[in-house]
């Protein structure tokens, strides 16, 4: 063993703290050094490929499968046709008993246009529908798989089958962040959802891109609040700091010792910045009403996008809010009603967010995006069915904010919103479209692991300039 690091650690920092006999020393050495290689700084800030439209993004999950016909995606022959059966290969119905038949089921919420461009939005959505002028509305999304695990997964990482990193990773790895005190990527969800925490994963990209949990509530991220004096912990991580650069030197830059010297330092940041920036008591009384907040909440989705709001001004890159409320999710197989109290946990929170960004000018780089794992069936084994099952070959997303034109609607669904009818959106293409608001090129944006290159996008994805402003 190097005799350097004989020593006990725990020995050699309360000794050079207890006095700071040794702290002026060991300052100046990490001032010297300040600049370590870019390999041992991961979350150092990086130039785009190409001059970004967006600088952050806000990931509005609905986990559960969201029914693009109830929804987003009009069919009025839906309405006109209930009853009718159909013939179709479909995953959720091939050999299953009691659906050897299926009908067409008509949606059970009515549609009205909304805004100067005319966009259709059910009445499940009444606050979202007045900013339908702001918001690029996809109506031909596709997925691979029709089960919540793979369906997830391959919304979040781009693969339905195998652990890959999140597209929060993804962009952590080729932006870093703006402000070291808090994590470049930031999850916030009561509860977990399907695929677990590999859904803000880092996997085989360095730690430091993976995404930190917040949950609502009391203690949003746990031992956040520092129990000694900061000035006295800030000299211990100091020389705890050196020692694990010595450390790292002699082990050629392990990305594992790398990722966690850095959660010391990001813990130690957070300890400041997450406590203040989830302090909601500044705020006034007309932005909580418009999150539909009441002063003192700690929980709900409003909670949680007014919390996305506080978290990119303070310059988080990514963050991600998944409605897995106390509410349950959107998988409403047994009945279709469950959508109704769903949508009123969201639809006031979404649309005050929209709103409150653009307010404050920060739409103008923040790019805003809704999406689920899949749609539901506009079928079932019964017209009069009270649910839908899963449906992986048509649902709708959309994006709003920086560089996103505003008041459209890109690609179509059959007359009965069973398959894309025109220019399908496939989660590749999602993912790319999404890349190239942050000023990143999906075919460029690799990783080598194992021999190979890896990309979010795997070897498809294209960008869809339609979308784009």
């Amino acid at each position: 063993m190097d005799n350097r690091n004989s020593i006990p650690r725990r020995q050699l920092i309360r000794s050079a703290v207890a006095g700071s006999i040794l702290m002026p020393g060991i300052l100046h050495e990490m001032i010297a050094n300040a600049q370590p290689r870019e390999s041992v700084d991961p979350l150092a800030p990086r130039a785009s490929h190409f001059p970004a439209k967006a600088k952050h993004v806000i990931f509005l999950y609905m986990t559960g499968g969201v029914s693009h016909v109830d929804t987003f995606d009009h069919k009025p022959r839906l309405f006109k046709d209930v009853g009718t059966e159909v013939k179709l290969d479909h995953p959720e119905i091939k050999n299953r008993p009691g659906y050897e038949r299926i009908f067409l089921k008509r949606p059970q919420w009515d549609f009205k246009k909304h805004g100067q461009c005319g966009i259709e939005v059910s009445s499940l959505f009444p606050h979202l529908a007045e900013c339908m002028d702001d918001i690029a509305l996809i109506r031909s999304m596709r997925t691979d798989h029709s089960n919540h695990y793979n369906a997830t997964l391959g919304m979040h990482t781009g693969s339905f089958n195998f652990a890959r990193p999140s597209l929060g990773a993804w962009l952590s790895y080729g932006l870093g962040t703006e402000n070291r005190n808090l994590p470049s990527f930031i999850t916030v969800a009561p509860a977990q959802t399907y695929a677990g925490s590999q859904v803000y994963a880092s996997d085989f990209l360095p730690g430091a891109h993976q995404g930190t949990l917040v949950i609502p509530g009391k203690e949003p991220v746990a031992d956040v609040s520092p129990r000694i004096d900061l000035n006295m912990q800030k000299q211990e991580l100091a020389a705890l700091n050196l020692i694990n650069r010595r450390h790292l030197a002699d082990r050629n830059v392990d990305p594992q010792l790398t990722a966690r010297i850095k959660t010391f330092e990001t813990a130690f940041g957070m300890q400041a910045a997450v406590p203040e920036v989830l302090d909601f008591s500044q705020e006034s009384d007309a932005t909580l009403k418009l999150y539909g907040l009441n002063r003192n909440t700690d929980s709900g989705f409003g909670w949680q996008c007014l919390a996305a709001r506080r978290l990119i001004d303070k310059g988080v890159r990514f963050v991600e809010l998944i409605d897995t409320g106390s509410s349950g999710n959107w998988d409403s197989h047994g009945d279709m009603m469950d959508h109704a109290r769903l949508a009123r946990n969201v639809d006031q929170p979404i649309a005050g967010l929209l709103k409150d960004l653009k307010a404050r000018g920060l739409l103008n780089d923040t790019l805003v995006v809704w999406t689920t794992e899949f749609g539901r069936t506009p079928f079932n084994n019964r017209a009069d069915a009270l649910g839908r099952e899963h449906h992986n070959w048509a649902f709708s997303s959309w994006m709003a904010g920086a560089g996103v034109r505003p008041g459209t609607v890109y690609g179509e669904t059959d007359e009965y919103g069973i398959r894309v009818a025109k220019d399908e959106v496939h989660v590749h293409d999602f993912h790319a479209t999404i890349l190239h608001l942050m000023g990143l090129d999906h075919t460029k944006l690799t990783y080598r692991h194992s021999g190979r290159d890896y990309r979010l996008t795997d070897v498809y994805g294209k960008v869809i300039p339609d979308l784009l402003a």
